[in-house]
């Protein structure tokens, strides 16, 4: 059983840059795939980014170009790097080891893009 706990989240400007972090419990090296998935009030939770062991990557469409993941398996972290927000990135981001299905997730972390 791995815990995961994220934290960075907060309230930013538009155009701001935030950093979340996720740190597990236990070791990451044997999951696959870590990710970060985010959920706004009245919408499903929705895939943001995703890193395999191999480094390879996955962004949605929405956060190309604005976000970057990495994943750190000595430290058993994820990390995601936020920039150029927008008021339409608010949500409650979770980290996700595993896939959504059957993977373990974090208590989440709120991030509120506003002027």
């Amino acid at each position: 059983q791995v815990q995961l706990v994220e934290s960075g989240g907060g309230l930013v400007q538009p155009g701001g840059s935030l950093r979340l972090s996720c740190a597990a419990s236990g070791s990451i090296g044997s999951i696959y795939v870590m990710g970060w998935y985010r959920q706004a009030p009245g919408k499903q939770r929705e895939l943001v980014a995703a890193i395999t062991n191999g480094g390879g990557t996955n962004y949605a469409d929405s956060v190309k170009g604005r976000v970057s993941i990495s994943r750190d398996n000595a430290k058993n972290t994820v990390s995601l790097q936020m920039n150029s927000l927008k008021p339409e990135d608010t949500a409650v981001y979770y980290c996700n080891g595993g896939g959504a299905t059957r993977g373990y997730w974090g208590q989440g972390t709120q991030v509120t893009v506003s002027s």
